[in-house]
Order: structure tokens, then C-alpha cells, then sequence
């Protein structure tokens, strides 16, 4: 029971230990994986899109626009929908949606355990789904699929459900990394969405394994950003053309929320089972490629025409607004597929409609800042929204525009909006979550600051038990002692001499140490412009 160490030497910045060492081990081992995982994911949507719409095997990604089947090909996303129904069926109903609440969901209640079936059902429904027409990303399926194998791979071990999440969060970053070049916005949106937490014990180990995928990646895709452009030249305007992009974009992700879980709700009222709801959401998707093919698919081809500038006037319109509906009401139904690429599909063509409604000679700037900030507004992760844009374009020189876009973004879908597009779906299930990440008072009081004076040792509880606390010692881990034994009252002992009482805790000082910081976050006070109106004259 002796304390003879000083405090300074007790007590650190951080929590981490040499378990540090072995999770950032199994996490970079975890990037191998999660790697090869979203190379068979892109290989698979490929097989499909070739089956399906040109009748041939490869694994090439394609355009479904550009199949020679006529107006029939509007059936097909009808026939993808209904297998994805039964598979979700008979299968497992963890894989419908677009993957990431369903990851949240298992850090959050699953002790971070994920079922083996998903990281199998997972990927191939989201494939088949992509590959017959439907207008969904890669990125939520890859991230709920690499979460899954890292989860089963922690699984193996004796591990705790904290260090299970950080396995599980490393391969959802590893496989983001490795299907979009970004390694750095892989780590954040970690950071932003899925850790709940910033701690090198997790934060690390994380970014091991987006580190692996990011050079497992050049031999499996290709060097180079996924979305290269001639870097822009930022003017005079730029800032408020960012400032307007970003308001735009914000009441256009409270919008497409809104129209996504509209879709989901009249879904909700059909007097038929679920399983049957992709196929009818299928008929709506193939009666949108009919109008505007290019808004089938996962279309990262659109993209990249849309950030060089060749689609423009009604193209664009009609693009956004097909795109937003046929990408609601198929998600809305149920199917498997991502959200992400749909984003920067989307606010890439309401940035380039900006430009031609203002006739900018530099479409490619708005089209880059309006992709970045709609997904920053509808997913509320600005920081990991603007670091993508950079990572996906290679375009260093447009981070002030994105800053002030994407954060523009987010403020207006934090006012207008409750949850994000990803919680609103926790919530619906009963599961609401806080995104709002601050210091625990109990990680930054000490004893010393919340105790009371000595007291006879009865009261003080001294002789009931050979627990006592220290002056230096946090109120959280004074907590903990209260807990493990059981104790209403501890004595507070000096560090160097554990039978010297020089104080008593109890559990109401330190609730009130909490309420008291609670009620600071609240309270107004008077400025010095207040202090001076009432100066005597």
C-alpha cells in the first residue's frame, strides 16, 4: 500500500500500455485483410455489372449505362432486388442497409461482436446489388465487412470489448483506405464516427492498419488519387463561393435525409414482408436508368466527368435528381449498398450546377467543394469530409474553400436535423446515441480538489477496510475503488504515509463535482462591455 512514488511520476497524458505494441500488431495484420476484402468486393461488383448487363465474364468495372440491352435492362435492378431480399430472408437481416449504423450498432451493444455470416452476406449482397444497376457505394458495405472480419479476428483472442472495437474500427478504416486511396480520412472518420474516444490505445492501432491497406493498395488498384484533377487556383471569391456552396449543400443534406428515411417509412406501411421490398425498390431504380443511365451503378466514372467539367445544363439536373431519388427509395427499401459515392456523386452535380447557374469559368472547384461539403453536412463528419476531397483529388491548394464549405455544411444539418443520416437509423431502433465527444470531470478532478476535512476515523471509515484514497489520484479512479468495495465514504490518505488521514470522500461530493461542471457548461456570464455600462459616471 505504499505511495512513495511521486505523483508526477504516477500519472500520464495518456492510458496507453504495452498492449499498445500487440493491438497495433493484429490491426496492421487486420489492413492485410480488410485489403483483400475490398479487392474482391470491387472484383465482385464488376463480375455482376458485366453478367448482368453485357452478358459476359469480367471483372472490370463498367457503366451499366453503356449496355446494349434496351429498355429491358430496366428489369434488372428488380431481379438483384429480389435475391438481396431473400439472402436478407434466409440469410442474415443485418445486411440490409448501407452498413455503417449496423457497425455502430455492434460497438455500441455488441461488445463490439460481429456475426461471421455478415462478413460473407455483407459484401456479396452489396455487390450484386451495385452490379445489377443499383445506385450505391462500396464504401459502407466495405466498411461494415472489414469491421466484421476485424471483429471475428479479435474474436480469436483474449481480448477486451474496448480493444475488440479498436480491431473491429481498424478494418473498417483499412478497407475505406483501401477502395478510396485515403488513409488519412479513413482514420478520421474513426475518429469522427466510430471510436467514441481519443486515445492513442485505439488511435493507433487504427491508423496501423489504414497504413497497410493505403500500400497494400498500389499493387491491388493503382497508385495515385482516385479522382486526380489539375490542382485550382483559388480567387478573390473563393471564400464566399465556399460560403454559399456550404449553405446549399447543408439544406440539400436535409433534404435527401429527409427523402431517404420518407422512403424507408411508406416502405414501412406496404402490407407485404420486408424480403420483398428491395425487388419493388428495384422497379424504381431501373425506371430512373431508363431516364438517366449514367445514375446507375456505383459511379465513380460520373464523378470524374463531373470534376472535369464535361456534363453540364439539364445533363447535371436531371443526373441530381434522379440520382437522389432512386438512390432514397432503393435504400429506403431495405437493399445492401453504401452511401458515400452516391454523396459525392450528387453534391459533385449541385456544385457544378452552382457553377453553370453563375457562369464560373471553374467548374471543377465547385463541383470538388460541393461533393466534399454534402457529405460533410449529411453524414455531420466535416473534418473527415474535407480531408477526403484532398485525398481524392490530390488538390492541397482548395483546403481553405473546403473548410469554410464543409463546415458551413455541417452547422446548417446540426440545426435543421437531430441525427445524421447514419444515428437517425440507431435511433429508430430505439438506440439513440451522443456525438458530442468532451473531457469526463472525473478524468480531470482530483480527490484533493473535492474532499473534506479530516473527520473522526469512524466517520471517515477508516479501519472498515485497507482501501483509501490520495490526494493526487482522480476522482474516477477513487470512483472505482468506491465501487469495487463497496464503500460510501473513502479515508484520503497522504502519499507517503498510507495511516495518516488527512481528509474523507464520499460519493455525493464527487456527483456534485459532476453537476457543478454540468452546470458550468450553462451558465452565462456578465463581459467586460457589461461591467462598464454600469460604471459610475
Amino acid at each position: 500500500m505504499s505511495r512513495n512514488v511521486p505523483p508526477e511520476d504516477r500519472l500520464g497524458d495518456f492510458t496507453a500500455d504495452s498492449r499498445l505494441v500487440t493491438l497495433s500488431a493484429m490491426a496492421a495484420l487486420i489492413g492485410v485483410i480488410s485489403a483483400g476484402v475490398a479487392w474482391a468486393l470491387i472484383r465482385l461488383i464488376g463480375l455482376f455489372t458485366n453478367l448482368a448487363y453485357f452478358h459476359r465474364l469480367a471483372t472490370t468495372l463498367v457503366s451499366p449505362a453503356a449496355s446494349p440491352l434496351g429498355p429491358w435492362r430496366s428489369l434488372i435492378p428488380v431481379v438483384g432486388g429480389l435475391i438481396v431480399g431473400l439472402m436478407a430472408r434466409y440469410g442474415s437481416e443485418k445486411i440490409r442497409g448501407h452498413g455503417i449504423p449496423e457497425a455502430l450498432e455492434a460497438i455500441l451493444i455488441g461488445r463490439s461482436r460481429m456475426d461471421p455470416k455478415v462478413a460473407i452476406l455483407k459484401p456479396l449482397s452489396s455487390a450484386l446489388a451495385i452490379g445489377t444497376g443499383g445506385p450505391y457505394g462500396a464504401e459502407g458495405p466495405i466498411i461494415v465487412t472489414g469491421g466484421a472480419f476485424g471483429s471475428l479476428f479479435g474474436q480469436a483472442f483474449r481480448l477486451s470489448p474496448v480493444e475488440r472495437k479498436t480491431l473491429l474500427v481498424a478494418g473498417a478504416a483499412g478497407g475505406m483506405t483501401a477502395i478510396f486511396a485515403t488513409p488519412v480520412a479513413a482514420v478520421l472518420l474513426a475518429l469522427e464516427l466510430l471510436l467514441f474516444e481519443w486515445k492513442p490505445r485505439s488511435f493507433i492501432p487504427v491508423a496501423s492498419a489504414a497504413a497497410v491497406a493505403g500500400v497494400l493498395r498500389v499493387p491491388l488498384f493503382g497508385a495515385g488519387p482516385l479522382f486526380p484533377v489539375i490542382p485550382h487556383s483559388a480567387s478573390a471569391w473563393t471564400p464566399l463561393m465556399s460560403l454559399g456552396l456550404g449553405l446549399a449543400a447543408g439544406l440539400a443534406s436535409t433534404a435527401i435525409t429527409a427523402l431517404l428515411y420518407g422512403s424507408e417509412d411508406l416502405f414501412a406501411r406496404l402490407p407485404i414482408h420486408w424480403m420483398w421490398w428491395p425487388a419493388i425498390g428495384g422497379v424504381f431504380v431501373g425506371l430512373g436508368g431508363l431516364l438517366a443511365p449514367r445514375a446507375l451503378g456505383v459511379g465513380y466514372d460520373v464523378i470524374h466527368d463531373i470534376l472535369d467539367g464535361r456534363l453540364v445544363g439539364t445533363i447535371l439536373l436531371v443526373l441530381f435528381v434522379v440520382k437522389a431519388l432512386i438512390w432514397a427509395i432503393g435504400l429506403g427499401s431495405g437493399t445492401s449498398g453504401g452511401l458515400v459515392a452516391p454523396l459525392l456523386l450528387m453534391g459533385s452535380a449541385l456544385g457544378a450546377l452552382g457553377a453553370n447557374l453563375f457562369q464560373a469559368s471553374d467548374v471543377g472547384l465547385w463541383a470538388m467543394l460541393g461533393m466534399a461539403a454534402l457529405m460533410g453536412g449529411t453524414m455531420q463528419i466535416p473534418i473527415t469530409a474535407m480531408v477526403f476531397a484532398v485525398e481524392l483529388t490530390g488538390d492541397l491548394a482548395v483546403l481553405p474553400a473546403l473548410l469554410i464549405a464543409c463546415v458551413t455544411s455541417a452547422a446548417i444539418t446540426v440545426l435543421f436535423m437531430r441525427r445524421s443520416i447514419l444515428t437517425e437509423k440507431l435511433a429508430r431502433r430505439g438506440r439513440h446515441l451522443t456525438r458530442e465527444y468532451g473531457v469526463n470531470p472525473l478524468h480531470v478532478l482530483r480527490v484533493e480538489d473535492v474532499m473534506e476535512p479530516p473527520i473522526t476515523r469512524a466517520a471517515a471509515g477508516v479501519g472498515e477496510g485497507p482501501v483509501v484514497a490520495y490526494p493526487d489520484e482522480l476522482l474516477e479512479t477513487a470512483m472505482r475503488k468506491m465501487l469495487e468495495h463497496e464503500a460510501e465514504v473513502l479515508p484520503v490518505a497522504k502519499a507517503d504515509d498510507p495511516t495518516q488521514v488527512i481528509g474523507y470522500l464520499d460519493r455525493e461530493a464527487i456527483l456534485a463535482a459532476w453537476v457543478q461542471h454540468t452546470r458550468d457548461e450553462a451558465t452565462k456570464e456578465g463581459g467586460w462591455l457589461a461591467r462598464l455600462r454600469k460604471a459610475p459616471r
